[in-house]
């Protein structure tokens, strides 16, 4: 008896489906990617005019903020520039009394948020009286 041969196919992965889906995809991520765009604002920050203040014997808290950020409250540099330290200094300085004269002297090249860090120690332990140094402004002849 004689069987027929089968004829064998080439086997092969036909790719189409595959490409589809592969453009299906980056579609999909070009659509729902969010490109953000960063911007950079330059921020003239204003002078002061007016009469500097007198000098007083009324007890007072002056943080002072080097350009490195150290904190430096009445003379005395705290040992690092961490809120927690910054807000013990202060409460040993103030014995409860927040109705104390709180000011803060920073460096113009200061970051921000050791400044922003000292008022909001201030802001926590309940001082009303807060007040920033500024330079006096540069008479125009």
């Amino acid at each position: 008896m004689k069987f027929k041969r089968q004829r064998s196919q080439e086997v092969g992965v036909d790719l189409t489906p595959l490409i589809d889906v592969v453009f299906l995809l980056l579609i999909f991520f070009m659509v729902s990617t969010t490109f953000t765009r960063e911007s950079h604002l330059r921020v003239d920050l204003p002078e002061a005019s007016g009469e500097p203040r007198e000098a007083s014997d009324v007890r007072q808290i002056d943080v002072v903020i080097n350009a490195e950020g150290q904190y430096i409250l009445n003379d005395r540099t705290l040992v690092n520039n961490r809120r927690e330290t910054l807000e013990r200094g202060v409460r040993e300085l103030a014995k409860g009394n927040t109705s104390m004269p709180f000011i803060i002297t920073a460096d113009a090249r200061t970051p921000h948020e050791y400044v922003v860090r000292a008022m909001d120690v201030a802001g926590r332990l309940g001082f009303s009286k807060l007040s920033i140094t500024t330079e006096r402004e540069a008479e125009s002849q």
